[in-house]
């Protein structure tokens, strides 16, 4: 039985996304004082009593005239869309008021939407930090939607007995084993490439807010969905732009949020926009998944808006080449997020890293590897005189896969020996896709 689904729903700046983070425990959702922030659905995993269920943050509901602080028309009404959504495909609803300013209009126009549904909606009653507010609470009766609880998202006052109404409304179900681990893939690159069309047309539905106004992601998002009867998580991202151009406050913690779904992927997808070509800024992206040791494909976006003759694939995908030579081992898709064409191989190429990222050679194996290698090509030491060998091989680790090569001396092996390892194990085994870590360590210190 899937999890439940538990929405935070309430008009704007009532701290819905402040009570997000608290329940998943990580500061995932931006939280600022300006109504809007959140734009998209945000989903992370809670656990209270026993019950573990999808946690999503909403944008704000607004009725009335447009949000001055969103100058797009559609971009605001899409954003409010997204909350609506949300809100049908949730088993429970916490409506969330503000306290502090007390009952408003808009409030009340949020609980005309969710009166339908009343049995499976929990009103919390946030910014109660002390007896006084507790006590204003009970004007909230007057929404007609069961007691309101007082809490605190800022302090975690109260929060609680919120939890305590929300598993209360889940069906029972029988104890269900660990959820086994599955291929994790974030979608990155500069703003306006793209990403979140992309991910929209994997899952078929408009998750993300889609605008050519760039910066228009501001939190990652996940959503799991199946690709051939398996688990795939896609994670979408706010664009990264030059460090010089990032503006303080939202966008700042907009980028970090993107290194640190790199940081939790097991592969990236890196985005270019085929009509700008290659930047610098793509191939700094592209070293941040390489620190990261994640498993990388490149995905030329935006195909179809340039002019063809026979060799202007042979030619753009020589140019990609040459700029990411440091990352020689990422394949490369051409797409098109709009059309949706070759959309559907990102993810066999995903699935296919993720496995390669898995892969395990024999000890056996590939020791007749080794040795094999040394034939070919014997090792030069980095001292003039000194003699190096190399006596055997083990991989003690995947994801990403790391080989140990035990020498007489490790320091003496030369950076360019390892290059010609790590060619030769690619030439053999694939691992397409994913960074190798080759390490050389002298037989004495083996037992460290």
């Amino acid at each position: 039985m899937p999890k439940p689904i538990v929405a935070i729903v309430g008009r704007p700046n009532v701290g819905k996304s402040t009570f997000f983070n608290r329940l998943i425990g990580e500061r995932r959702a931006i939280v600022e004082d300006v109504p809007g922030t959140t734009r998209d659905r945000l989903y992370g995993e809670s656990f209270w009593n026993g019950r573990e269920f999808t946690v999503v943050d909403t944008a704000g509901l607004l009725f009335g005239p447009e949000d001055p602080g969103l100058p797009e028309r559609e971009l605001h009404r899409r954003t409010r869309e997204q909350a609506r959504h949300a809100i049908e495909e949730a088993d429970t609803v916490i409506f969330l008021v503000d306290g502090r300013e007390g009952l408003t209009a808009a409030d009340a126009e949020v609980a005309e939407i969710l009166r339908p549904m009343a049995r499976r909606v929990v009103l919390a009653v946030n910014k109660c930090d002390n007896p006084e507010r507790t006590l204003d609470a009970v004007e909230f009766y007057a929404l007609n939607l069961g007691d309101p609880i007082p809490m605190s998202a800022f302090h975690g006052l109260g929060t609680g007995d919120v939890l305590d109404r929300v598993v209360e409304t889940f069906p029972a179900v029988e104890a269900e084993g660990e959820e086994a681990p599955h291929l994790r893939v974030a979608i990155v690159g500069r703003p306006n490439v793209g990403k979140s069309s992309l991910l929209n047309k994997l899952i078929g539905e408009e998750r993300s807010v889609v605008s050519s106004v760039p910066g228009t992601t501001r939190d990652t998002i996940d959503t799991t969905i199946l690709f051939d009867g398996e688990p795939v998580t896609l994670i979408d991202t706010a664009g990264i732009r030059r460090a010089g151009r990032i503006q303080p406050g939202i966008e700042k913690y907009s980028v970090l949020r993107t290194l640190r779904a790199i940081e939790r992927c097991d592969v990236a997808l890196l985005m270019i926009d085929a009509t700008d070509g290659v930047t610098a800024q793509d191939t700094h992206i592209a070293g941040m998944v390489l620190e990261a040791r994640k498993g990388i494909a490149l995905v030329v976006n935006k195909w179809d808006l340039i002019e063809k003759d026979s060799h202007t694939y042979t030619a753009f995908e020589r140019e990609v080449r040459e700029a990411f030579k440091f990352v020689d081992y990422a394949p490369i898709v051409f797409i098109s997020a709009l059309t949706g064409q070759r959309v559907s191989r990102v993810l066999e190429v995903a699935r296919k890293i993720g496995r390669n990222r898995k892969q395990r050679v024999p000890t056996a194996e590939l020791n007749q590897f080794l040795r094999e290698a040394v034939h070919d090509q014997p090792p030069m030491a980095t001292r003039k005189g000194a003699h190096l060998r190399l006596y055997y091989a083990v991989q003690p680790q995947v994801e990403p896969p790391v080989f140990l090569f035990f020498a007489n001396d490790g320091s003496l092996v030369h950076w360019s020996y390892a290059r010609y390892l790590e060619n030769r194990l690619r030439e053999r085994y694939g691992f397409e896709g994913t960074p190798i870590v080759i390490v050389f360590r002298s037989r004495e210190r083996k037992e460290e």
